[in-house]
């Protein structure tokens, strides 16, 4: 079953230095019917102006991972994490039994990033955050798995949730498929372009949630980039 979220229908706002969209009912003036699914609660689509970005605040039992769109995030927490992740790459935090941390666009330009909140799989540990770069082209044509609870995805940024996060490029007319089963659900967000989601047409910027589907087949439309997150 396919559940496509138009992005005209997304929750969010201006707010200046914070344009954001949200995937997933965020705040109580959301949309009700954009539901968490399983683990995936949080998928926010936001661009950060210039000099500006989120001050030191805390969390704890979540998993964040951050997919940096356009610019670059320049983090720093309470447990000695420090960093900058540039467009294209990856950070992922895992709060645990609570951090505070900044995300903040240092730049010249906007920072547009997704940011994507896993509940962990049990609550507590101790937490840490991580960056690394995953080069485009290493994902051309193909997924490449970018955050991942699964003790197989060694070359994965670790997660403590019962999830993986996917990205991969396509040129127009290329198609990429991806098994699934009936009790895996997942998310997809194309960056850029139009694709075909099982046959139905998708814009960048809307989401499609999908559970009991035996196969994830995604048809470029457009030279186009995406993103998928699978929960177990």
């Amino acid at each position: 079953m396919l559940e496509h979220r138009l992005k005209a229908d997304l929750g969010g706002g201006d707010y200046g230095w914070l344009k954001a969209r949200h995937h997933f009912m965020a705040t109580a003036d959301g949309n009700p019917a954009h539901r968490p699914l399983g683990a995936l609660v949080v998928w926010n689509d936001d661009e950060i102006a210039p000099g500006t970005g989120f001050p030191m605040h805390g969390h704890e039992n979540m998993e964040i991972v951050s997919y940096v769109l356009e610019g670059a995030v320049s983090h720093r927490d309470s447990v000695g994490g420090q960093g900058r992740t540039e467009a294209g790459d990856v950070q992922a935090m895992s709060a645990g039994t609570g951090i505070r941390h900044e995300e903040r666009n240092a730049g010249s330009v906007p920072l547009r990033l997704f940011q994507i909140w896993l509940r962990p799989r049990e609550n507590g540990g101790r937490p840490h955050w991580g960056t690394r770069p995953f080069p485009k082209s290493d994902r051309a044509g193909q997924w490449v798995v970018l955050a991942s609870g699964m003790p197989d995805d060694e070359n994965a940024l670790p997660i403590r949730a019962n999830a993986r996060v996917l990205g991969a490029t396509l040129k127009a007319g290329q198609s990429l498929s991806q098994c699934c089963s009936d009790t895996r659900q997942g998310y997809l967000v194309p960056v850029l372009g139009a694709v075909r989601v099982n046959g139905e047409r998708v814009e960048a910027g809307d989401g499609v949630a999908m559970t009991r589907e035996s196969m994830l087949v995604v048809e470029a439309i457009d030279d186009t980039e995406v993103v998928l997150v699978e929960v177990f």
